[in-house]
């Protein structure tokens, strides 16, 4: 019989799409209420992948990612989701958002998003959340897999999260 150990703790990463520029300030201070001090805030992406989020959130569209000091426990993913979309819907407009917020958990071998939606490729978490192994790491680089978004597979994606990883590696190593 395997022996249960507890789950090593994990990076949490935001990746945020926003429409609305004006509130990226007020936003970042909202994250870190919720999850403590950010050690990672990316420049902002054009999201030019797809038009999905046009209609509801206005164009242009962009991206950006923040890592958290603060490693966290894997299990905590589906609540972390919960709270995001609790802060999404305080920076609507007009009935509209204004700011996608999609949480997921960065490990040495992989990336997880969270999810609302269900599907093939993705495990039911807790709370009506779900998890998906959006990217795994091999050959000393993430990498996508069949259904990983098509924004997620771009080089500037690819090449932040490793940076992200690195400073993870670096927080892990410190810790011994």
């Amino acid at each position: 019989m395997g022996e249960v150990k507890q789950f090593p703790k994990v990076k949490l990463v935001t990746g945020i799409l926003i429409s609305q520029l004006s509130f990226r300030k007020p936003l970042l201070h909202s994250l870190e209420e919720h999850f403590g001090p950010s050690d990672f805030v990316s420049e902002y992406i054009p999201f030019t992948f797809s038009s999905y989020y046009n209609q509801e959130m206005g164009i242009p569209i962009n991206r950006f990612f923040i890592s958290f000091k603060n490693l966290i426990s894997p299990e905590t993913l589906a609540s972390i989701k919960n709270t995001t979309n609790q802060i999404e819907q305080s920076f609507l407009d007009q009935g509209h958002r204004k700011v996608n917020i999609d949480p997921g958990i960065l490990l040495l071998s992989r990336f997880i998003l969270a999810s609302t939606k269900d599907g093939i490729q993705r495990v039911p978490i807790n709370n009506g959340i779900y998890g998906e192994i959006t990217l795994i790491y091999e050959k000393k680089t993430y990498r996508p897999v069949e259904w990983t978004y098509p924004d997620f597979r771009s080089e500037k994606y690819l090449k932040l999260l490793n940076t992200i990883r690195d400073i993870y590696k670096e927080q892990l190593d410190s810790a011994f």
